[in-house]
């Protein structure tokens, strides 16, 4: 969890494991966030899973927030960056999730998430985004040199002519965000999901027209 060694995080984790059928789901999460460091990927899909099941009301608790501090012991903000990284990874790095069983390290959790705000929210050009990819990815920098060279670009913004993608790009960021959450109400009409998943899908759409029609 939070750390290498055997936290209280871990004990408490163990001791729920001990009274749950090892085949269930429910175990299975718990036994992938007893080895978060090494495996953040399986744990991010398998919280996507819960989130989007609502499976943890079945296990006692009211939200996906709740049950992410109280029984993975992971905090809100580091749940949301799983999902979001792994959802990202999906998207637009596949090739990067086929590469868990190979022998070199997948980024830190933390570094996909800039790769996703550089790519979706922040404007980052075509070639800045693959300077800070290959920075990530190829050369396997660490997050605090990733996120170095993150601030670097994003501090020179403001001299760049506007990309005519941000405000799409920051909209559908927020809008997939939304989504995440709209899992965690209970009733929610289906038609204002139905909705939402429109609106993603016309965000989307927009987002490769302009994008298409941008002079290179």
């Amino acid at each position: 969890m939070e750390a290498t060694h055997q936290s209280g995080a871990e004990r408490h984790i163990e001791k729920i494991m001990e009274e749950l059928d090892p085949a269930s789901e429910r175990y299975q999460v718990l036994d992938t966030a007893k080895r978060f460091k090494s495996s953040w990927v399986e744990l991010g899909d398998k919280l996507l899973k819960v989130s989007s099941s609502t499976r943890y009301r079945e296990w006692g608790y009211q939200s996906f927030e709740e049950y992410c501090v109280q029984e993975i012991r992971i905090r809100k903000q580091t749940a949301e960056k799983l999902t979001l990284a792994y959802r990202f990874m999906e998207r637009h790095e596949p090739a990067l999730l086929e590469r868990r069983e190979d022998p070199r390290p997948l980024p830190d959790f933390r570094t996909v998430d800039l790769l996703r705000q550089a790519r979706e929210e922040k404007g980052f050009s075509d070639e800045e985004y693959a300077t800070l990819r290959k920075s990530a990815v190829e050369e396997e920098r660490s997050h605090p040199t990733v996120l170095k060279r993150f601030k670097e670009v994003t501090a020179t913004r403001g001299d760049v002519p506007p990309d005519p993608t941000t405000p799409l790009k920051a909209s559908l960021a927020a809008a997939r965000r939304l989504d995440t959450m709209l899992h965690e109400v209970a009733g929610l009409p289906r038609e204002y999901g139905n909705q939402l998943a429109g609106l993603i899908g016309y965000l989307e759409g927009e987002l490769e027209k302009v994008a298409s029609s941008s002079p290179e």
